[in-house]
């Protein structure tokens, strides 16, 4: 019985898809808003996705530019000054332009870190939100940005 029920979460898992972890990312700040009230400022950056060839050239215009990362908490905490996160699920891949800006944020000393699945995206927001006046997060060791699995 235990293996079926590993097996329906493992397909749970697999059916999800990356805006499915996103959603559960931002349920959960909502949700722990009481306990870190910094987290009503985390929001998504519309990059992504399909788009008609008018409604692509009309978001370029306005700014829109490809490889930020998805999520933005614009928060100092420890040694940085807020923390980015590029969300990927199941078998993505990091894009030449998602690693152009993580790596130029982490020069201006942000937090930039891509994390695989939404259950690590909250683990590095929680860590975040912990961090003492110039701590870096456990993970962040060298000049490459971190990757969370």
């Amino acid at each position: 019985m235990c293996k079926v029920l590993a097996q329906r979460s493992d397909f749970w898992k697999m059916s999800r898809t990356e805006a499915d972890e996103q959603k559960a990312v931002i349920q959960w700040c909502i949700l722990m808003e009481e306990r870190w009230p910094e987290l009503e400022y985390i929001y998504h950056v519309p990059n992504g996705g399909s788009r008609n060839a008018r409604e692509a050239t009309n978001l370029k215009a306005q700014g829109v530019k490809p490889g930020v990362p998805d999520l933005e908490l614009p928060v100092a905490r420890g040694a940085y000054t807020g923390l980015h996160i590029e969300l990927k699920h199941g078998k993505n891949t990091v894009s030449l332009e998602q690693k152009r800006w993580l790596r130029t944020l982490k020069k201006m000393g942000r937090c930039a870190v891509v994390c695989y699945e939404a259950e690590a995206a909250i683990k590095t927001i929680q860590e975040y939100l912990c961090l003492w006046q110039g701590e870096r997060l456990r993970c962040d060791t060298g000049k490459e940005y971190p990757i969370i699995r």
